[in-house]
């Protein structure tokens, strides 16, 4: 486990004690080699706090204080009455640069949002240039949650600062033994999740845990006894993971891939994903941030990372090249349900590929692969529920067809719930797990969404909303609203404002919408324009092509299995509430034309689901006005389905000015 602070004291032990002392302590619990450069920013934010809490009131400090999720460490905070004050100093700054205060405002809402002694503390950021002229003691802007907007201080007046601040609130003392051990239950984003155990951190230390969730760490425990199992008895083995939108299914999968790479080098486990966009964002976040540690080139970092994280068709084209066993005995598959089935598979691979002889579908093709080996494998299959969204996705009818009938030979492990409708919704897959002799495991599913820390039951109310059950996601929606806004609009800058005026710090928002909603375009929404995924999931505010601007609007297809913050979920007449159910279209030509079949029902449906659970925190809903002067957008179209979302207890947002 990360140690939670380098240093902690009393403050009045701290203003005591020899600069030497705390130097000391810092220095024996930093683990790696001291730079001269750190050892100077140590003495110095010593000796500027030594100055400005000798006069403060009791407390405790702590440096170096952990922030697990973001895989960082706060300079200092300090716990004074019912306040904590998290201060973030830059050594030899003159100035206040704008990624410094998001930097500051972010370990505030990470203590805030995570850590458990601080849900109900006040909380002020305070960045410290030690450079800086002289500042006039600032304004406090405190938000609903009690978490101040960041402010400036110097060496000068970080006195002034603390000092008024205490004056401004008031709150119960907080306890400075049971906030130090309170716990830090955090919810990372699947990059940061990816970051921290690429660096070889705990799952524990980046997922939160408790009896109100499914214990990610107990998915992950069963699925590494099972492979422990394979070796002994040298079998082969296939299990398949189930979970809600956002329970943790990918985290879980990378921990087994990072946990096997760092501890069995000789199983070369390896993380596979037919999800090209979530691919390209965690191969190029892995390497930024490899790259930015070790202080390699980047192109380097790229070359390792691209080993563990894999697109499942470069391992494809890679065993058709070499007939031999591959390398790797563990193998965890990402999306699994969306895998190719026969016919989509054996057109790709003798049209694109070339290979005239190929007549079987991916999941086929890759248990086959697997099954060179002679003796012990196993396959980890991640399984995500109503989330089939492109033609020729086999969905799970595709993997339990294959076990029954060509790999009986197998030890085939299911989760406990395979079988409820999210998974199981055609006959022909419920056909498929009969004829599989299959040992079911209540520990191989995921049932509680992590992805909305705010709102755990915001897979519920999504599931209500798409499959026309108005009164119960009223219901739902009464659970979450005091966690997880959510709004509606008719305006598109009013959906704008509304996320940036929610987001704080780096917080990521962004707008998304379905791949075939091609009527939004007169909204100034292009989808038929590609994002970058990498640029928009990991640049900052001032690229264009961010999240961040609110221009480019990310498909279904970019943003499954990955996440934002804040969401701007822009909804077309493609699927249109009309005569009290949900109609699906598609727009060809000149005009929308009905789907009628049951799969593309499936797909566009699913879409929305998609495209509705991305939001870690919130979303607004824009949904158009139309124009009766176009026959393609009607106001009806739109009406509607805006009328039905009110009546799931959405509320509608004040439209704005135009920006």
């Amino acid at each position: 486990m990360l140690q939670s602070a380098y240093y902690e004291s009393d403050l009045a032990a701290f203003c005591q004690a020899s600069e030497n002392e705390v130097l000391g302590e810092l220095t024996a619990q930093h683990h790696f080699a001291l730079e001269n450069q750190q050892r100077h920013a140590w003495q110095q934010q010593i000796s500027i706090l030594k100055a400005s809490l000798i006069g403060v009131a009791a407390g405790r400090i702590y440096f170096e204080f952990a922030i697990p999720r973001m895989g960082k460490r706060a300079d200092v905070v300090v716990l004074i009455a019912g306040v904590v004050f998290v201060i973030e100093f830059k050594v030899g700054s003159a100035t206040f640069d704008q990624a410094a205060l998001e930097q500051v405002h972010d370990y505030a809402l990470d203590l805030k949002n995570f850590h458990k002694g601080s849900h109900n503390a006040t909380i002020l950021p305070i960045l410290v240039a030690t450079n800086a002229a002289h500042q006039t003691l600032p304004g406090y802007c405190w938000a609903a949650d009690r978490v101040a907007k960041p402010v400036c201080a110097t060496p000068s007046n970080l006195f002034d600062v603390i000092t008024a601040a205490l004056a401004q609130t008031s709150t119960f003392p907080l306890d400075h033994s049971q906030w130090s051990h309170s716990g830090y239950q955090p919810t990372p984003t699947i990059v940061e999740a990816a970051q921290a155990l690429y660096r070889n951190h705990d799952v524990s230390e980046i997922a939160r845990s408790g009896a109100d969730a499914e214990n990610l760490g107990r998915t992950t425990d069963r699925i590494n006894e099972l492979i422990e199992n394979a070796k002994e008895s040298n079998r082969k083995v296939i299990c398949f993971v189930t979970g809600v939108p956002g329970a943790g299914k990918t985290l879980a999968g990378l921990n087994i891939a990072t946990t096997r790479v760092l501890g069995h080098a000789d199983e070369h486990a390896v993380f596979l994903s037919g999800n090209g966009p979530l691919v390209d964002v965690l191969r190029e976040a892995l390497a930024r941030d490899q790259a930015a540690r070790d202080k390699v080139p980047k192109k380097d970092a790229a070359r390792k990372v691209s080993g563990f994280v894999q697109n499942i068709h470069h391992f494809r084209d890679e065993a058709l090249r070499d007939p031999k066993a591959p390398v790797e005995r563990v193998v965890v598959f990402d999306e699994a349900q969306r895998a190719w089935n026969r016919d989509q598979a054996t057109k790709f691979m003798q049209q694109k590929r070339g290979h005239a002889d190929f007549d079987m579908s991916e999941p086929a093709f890759l248990v086959g692969v697997m099954d060179r080996h002679e003796s012990w494998c196993v396959i980890v299959c991640l399984i995500g529920g109503g989330q089939e969204i492109n033609t020729g996705e086999g969905g799970l009818a595709e993997w339990l067809d294959v076990m029954g009938q060509k790999f009986k030979h197998w030890d085939v492990h299911v989760s406990s719930r395979l079988d409820d409708p999210d998974y199981i919704w055609d006959t022909e897959t419920s056909a498929a797990l009969k004829k599989v002799f299959a040992f079911k495991d209540e520990a191989l599913h995921l049932g509680v969404s992590m992805r909305s820390f705010r709102a755990e039951s915001l897979s519920e109310f999504v599931g209500h909303v798409i499959e026309n059950r108005p009164c119960d996601a009223r219901i739902a929606y009464e659970k979450i609203v005091n966690r997880y806004p959510i709004q509606l609009t008719r305006d598109l800058n009013t959906a704008r404002q509304w996320l940036r005026g929610k987001a704080r710090g780096s917080e990521r928002y962004g707008l998304v919408a379905s791949s075939g909603a091609y009527r939004l375009r007169p909204e100034g929404i292009f989808m038929k324009s590609q994002i970058d995924a990498p640029v928009w999931f990991l640049n900052d505010r001032a690229d264009v092509r961010s999240s961040y601007y609110l221009e480019e609007v990310a498909s279904e297809f970019d943003v499954q299995g990955l996440e934002l913050d804040w969401t701007g979920v822009c909804w077309d007449a493609d699927y249109r509430f009309e005569g009290g159910g949900w109609k699906h279209y598609s727009f060809r030509g000149t005009k929308w034309q009905r789907s009628n079949a049951p799969e593309k029902q499936l797909f566009l449906k699913n879409a929305y689901r998609v495209i509705l659970t991305r939001a870690r925190q919130g979303m607004v809903i824009f949904v158009p006005r139309g124009s009766n002067a176009d026959p393609t957008r009607p106001c009806a179209y739109y009406d509607s389905t805006f009328d039905y979302l009110l009546s799931c207890g959405i509320p509608e947002l004040a439209t704005h000015s135009p920006l």
